[in-house]
């Protein structure tokens, strides 16, 4: 993607892809109702991925590797999960496989000669889902949902014959498996036929006919769909039922604890446990020693893929060793002790009918192919992502060409090449609009970017509706009943304009939601339920806030970062907006007197440059900011417009101030640590993991505000920084000491 998407371009890229994704999963986890194929959708996630992988600096933890799923349905009860249900990371080549399993031995601190045994099994291409066990009688199914909540679909499972109802005396009294839900190609060909004959639709491909059944209101609709199981692991187990009450959060933790003292210490084990109590478990998954061995395993399973009578789109890869997993914990959305080895790209060629421009929240105009639809491995393309404008020149792109589409690691559609042999003559190059499709306004390309963006703003109907779409979306506000199309008809019927409206709404007008109703069917009792869940959001976290804004690159986990490190918006607001005398502590009322973005650079005084290179300094020494996202806030709270939302919006809300509650008993909760130098008894990594759980802030550089320095072997300039400043400084047995 490198050679694709300069740096400057894939930052750009970030907030119109988590805006299209929020919607999208949705869709297709929320409502089983997709509105674009696997390849589309996945496309937009492997993207950031790749972005990730290549340009660590510029991630955004706002994208779609920061979540899992979608949140429950209204139409079914909620179940919240003792231990989160976690999603995988992905790899698609035997380098990134490479990369993956050296990133595990850095993190364990283990040689290249160390043993790290690797369970591999097929990834069966289905529905996520829990099975709580009570006395050894099933007692709850639920969906994954969106990692931490899922939905109640008890009734719907226990018509699977594959799910066992009853356990073996010597399963433990209180276990939670974990599997998915699939439905056999036969038994998928044959639902899609009885469908047609019904004159009923049919189903895209098995995973969509699984889901769908699955989550059906009616059981009885469940119980007519032919659904099976393979079961994949546990998330907890306990042999006495007084060791575990129901309801309780336990954490990732504590339940693989649980998982070896009632199952075993190794992954394999519990499969072969499993498969005692009657589960059913995929008989291709395989213990591998050597890198060698696992290449191998992937290379068989792909070669038997077309004959397996049940979708898999890859190999799933986890550590063998339950006490490597529980020191590898979790990132983000994901494990750090197992990933995903997606299979190579599918191609076809199909007929370029279009190239669109969408716009989004930001500005940045994207193109878009649409194409002749076409089945590419099974699933239906109609669109794909062509980047910019440079990526459309130089494979020389045209509408009416006939192209070469790619699903690569069978999920992400793209244009490889054009077949110009093919091209019809009078075939004219793409010309990029220099006005923006929206608005109308003009469209520019900033020096040193790729991307060309609408300059708009506000104006721009695009931006404000993705702006607002964002704002009310999960991760941020949350709220229930305000969805796309909602914030669309709101905004076109001029009744939400900016976030602020959002809650001025039912006092400005109770019947403001009239003209809506007329045209879109909305009730009494839509718009009571619709206020009623504005003003359950009017008391909201600070890292939320930080989120809903907006704000170029700051997606969740660094919003949660923001907020544990500043704690209070009044903080991040006196900290970050400069003023030109250098005085702090009055907002200024002024819009000329608000420094833009990288303009302070050149002003005089010097008391301004000095703010601005103290905002950075601060800000770059929390994890994973760096320059650019430090630049990106402080241009943010040095914008008049966003200050004057800002404070009428806390006029309308009760932001909570960030309270370390995670490990609030840990004698370093709270506290902001600094590891430098070797360690020795554990990796650099695993001591930043064990102190962030429990409570403490890590981060890159040694301040005033720096509680402990943590000096391994060879320490240097943080070391002597820490001793000047008269931070106190620990050995790394007094830190482990001190951590217990």
């Amino acid at each position: 993607m490198g050679d694709v998407l300069p740096k400057n371009d894939i930052k750009e890229r970030y907030q119109d892809l988590v805006a299209q994704i929020s919607y999208h999963d949705k869709k297709y986890h929320g409502e089983d109702n997709p509105e674009i194929s696997d390849a589309e959708y996945d496309a937009l996630r492997r993207e950031l991925e790749q972005i990730e992988s290549e340009y660590p600096d510029l991630k955004s933890p706002n994208s779609p590797s920061e979540k899992v799923g979608q949140a429950a349905s209204r139409g079914f009860q909620k179940v919240r999960h003792a231990v989160p249900m976690l999603s995988l990371s992905n790899v698609f080549s035997e380098e990134e496989l490479d990369d993956f399993l050296s990133r595990v031995r850095r993190f364990l601190g283990l040689s290249d000669e160390d043993e790290l045994e690797i369970l591999a099994e097929p990834k069966i291409d289905g529905l996520s889902c829990s099975l709580r066990y009570e006395n050894r009688k099933l007692v709850q199914a639920a969906t994954r949902g969106d990692g931490q909540v899922g939905e109640d679909i008890t009734e719907n499972v226990k018509t699977i014959s594959d799910v066992p109802h009853d356990l073996p005396d010597d399963a433990p009294d209180i276990l939670e498996v974990r599997g998915e839900i699939y439905m056999t190609r036969s038994d998928f060909l044959a639902l899609n036929q009885a469908q047609e004959e019904a004159g009923k639709p049919t189903f895209a491909n098995p995973r969509n006919a699984a889901a769908g059944s699955v989550r059906q209101l009616d059981y009885k609709i469940t119980a007519s769909r032919p659904l099976s199981i393979f079961c994949y692991g546990v998330g907890y187990a306990y042999k006495n039922e007084d060791y575990f009450n129901k309801g309780d959060i336990i954490g990732l933790d504590e339940g693989l604890r649980s998982v070896v003292e009632s199952l075993g210490d190794k992954q394999s084990i519990i499969i072969n446990k499993l498969r005692e109590f009657g589960f059913p478990v995929n008989d291709r998954s395989l213990l591998c020693e050597t890198s060698e061995a696992i290449i191998s395993n992937y290379k068989n399973l792909l070669a038997e893929r077309p004959d397996l009578n049940y979708e898999i789109d890859g190999v799933v890869y986890k550590v063998n060793d339950i006490s490597f997993q529980e020191r590898l914990k979790s990132v983000s959305r994901a494990p750090r002790w197992a990933t995903a080895h997606k299979f190579p790209a599918e191609r076809a060629v199909t007929i370029i009918n279009a190239i669109d421009i969408q716009v989004g929240r930001t500005g940045a105009l994207t193109p878009v192919a649409r194409l002749e639809p076409i089945t590419v491995g099974g699933v239906v393309v109609s669109n794909a992502t062509l980047h910019n404008a440079d990526e459309i020149a130089r494979k020389d792109i045209r509408v009416g060409d006939h192209v070469v589409i790619q699903r690569a690691g069978d999920v992400i559609p793209q244009v490889v090449e054009v077949l110009k042999q093919k091209r019809k003559e009078g075939a004219e190059p793409f010309v990029f609009p220099d006005k923006c499709p929206v608005c109308n306004s003009d469209v520019i390309q900033e020096e040193g970017e790729v991307a060309r963006r609408c300059t708009g703003g506000l104006i721009c109907e695009a931006q404000a509706t993705e702006r607002l779409k964002h704002f009310v979306s999960k991760g941020a506000f949350d709220i229930e009943g305000m969805g796309a199309k909602v914030i669309e008809a709101f905004y076109e019927e001029g009744l939400i304009r900016s976030p602020v409206d959002i809650f001025t709404l039912q006092e400005r007008d109770k019947d403001s939601l009239t003209p809506i109703r007329a045209k879109d069917g909305w009730g009494e009792q839509s718009a009571k339920n619709l206020f009623e869940a504005i003003e359950k959001k009017r008391k909201i976290s600070l890292d939320r806030v930080l989120y809903a804004l907006g704000i170029r690159q700051v997606g969740q986990a660094t919003a949660k970062r923001l907020a544990a490190h500043y704690g209070s918006l009044g903080n991040i607001r006196n900290s970050l907006t400069l003023h030109p005398d250098g005085d702090q502590r009055e907002p200024c009322q002024d819009p000329e007197q608000y420094i833009p973005r990288q303009s302070s650079l050149a002003l005089d005084p010097d008391s301004s440059l000095r703010e601005y290179q103290d905002a950075v300094r601060e800000l770059t020494s929390i994890e994973d900011i760096g320059p650019s996202v430090a630049d990106d806030l402080i241009g943010f709270f040095n914008e008049y417009h966003n200050l004057e939302i800002l404070t009428k919006l806390e006029e309308q809300l009760e932001i909570e101030d960030f309270v370390a509650v995670e490990a609030s008993d840990s004698p370093v909760a709270g506290k902001v640590v600094v590891f430098t130098g070797t360690l020795t008894t554990m990796t650099r990594a695993e001591a930043k993991a064990r102190a962030e759980s429990l409570g403490a802030k890590v981060t890159g550089s040694v301040s005033a505000k720096t509680d402990y320095v943590i000096a391994g072997e060879e320490a240097g300039s943080k070391l002597k920084k820490a001793r000047e400043l008269g931070v106190q400084v620990l050995s790394e047995a007094e830190w482990k000491s001190l951590t217990g």
